[in-house]
């Protein structure tokens, strides 16, 4: 099939080069140029602005969107709209928010022009293992893409989810989930290298044992251990962790539906936590030790007293 794709990041590019090699069609456009000239070496049609991407596309055509979600894909979405015609096909890649969906497809509805909200996971290994694709919208729209699903994910690695937003809330959980199982670790390994043999373990070396047969082995902790193994101390970088959004949706959703979400509402705030140095809460929970208890605190610039 022919598609386009704006969007040239960590993910769009490896995602144009995985359609390259399954036959298709792919013109390719970025703010930046320097990113399209790179994938047209490698096969893909360069087009420079919106306009020129559009007329290169033969009708219905189909254009992916893989941006950052909010300004930046509202952006795009609004500056297309006056460009596609009737039964051409927008699909947003980006880890939208599932109501922006509602949003744009009620918008683009009386164009004639299709939504589908498409949430990608994969990261940067995607090129070679696939991406898993949840997808919401029109399944008649869903078969008609069908082939790129397919070149894009692995074996069963792609589902229609349902109507719009489906893909998109769907995501927003595996993120969710994600968020979780990374607290765990890491928190179970900052309990091992504490412990009084966390000296002699190689914990990349534990992470390796964990993934061969027990129950907590995932591709996560085969991450870890390449971490670990690179860096056995982790002690070339800070425990500095942003958010990109879909921690705060699913949460947010939880709370909206009431449904209890306790571990993936805790790695969030922890997430939260890991960016402040001494914070004032932490200096709240000393003072009130050291007032109920008699407990030593340590004075800014100084040792315990």
């Amino acid at each position: 099939m022919q598609l386009g794709m704006i969007g040239l990041g960590r993910m769009g590019m490896n995602m144009v080069r995985r359609l390259l090699k399954g036959g298709h069609k792919v013109v390719a456009y970025n703010r930046t140029p320097d990113k399209t000239r790179e994938i047209v070496r490698e096969g893909a049609k360069g087009a420079y602005s919106l306009e020129e991407l559009v007329n290169a596309l033969k009708r219905p055509r189909v254009v992916w969107l893989m941006l950052p979600a909010g300004k930046a894909t509202d952006e795009h979405i609004e500056n297309l709209r006056p460009l596609l015609s009737r039964g051409d096909i927008l699909v947003e890649g980006g880890n939208s928010f599932y109501k922006d969906d509602l949003r744009h497809a009620r918008e683009l509805r009386p164009l004639g022009i299709h939504y589908m909200d498409a949430g990608v996971s994969g990261g940067i290994w995607g090129l070679k293992i696939g991406y898993c694709l949840m997808i919401g919208g029109e399944r008649k729209i869903f078969r008609y893409l069908e082939p790129i699903f397919k070149t894009l994910a692995p074996n069963d690695g792609y589902l229609y989810c349902g109507k719009t937003g489906a893909g998109h809330f769907v995501k927003m959980t595996h993120n969710g989930i994600e968020y979780g199982m990374m607290s765990a670790y890491g928190e179970g390994f900052e309990l091992l290298q504490a412990s009084p043999y966390g000296k002699n373990l190689d914990l990349s070396r534990v992470a390796h044992l964990w993934n061969q047969g027990s129950v907590v082995r995932s591709w996560l902790l085969e991450l870890a251990e390449e971490a670990l193994k690179k860096d056995r101390n982790l002690s070339s970088i800070k425990g500095y962790v942003e958010d990109s959004g879909e921690g705060r949706w699913t949460v947010q959703q939880a709370v909206d539906m009431a449904v209890p979400v306790p571990v993936i509402s805790a790695s969030l705030f922890q997430r939260f936590r890991s960016r402040q140095s001494d914070s004032f809460s932490d200096k709240i929970l000393a003072g009130l030790r050291q007032q109920f208890g008699g407990h030593a605190v340590i004075k800014a610039g100084k040792k315990k007293y």
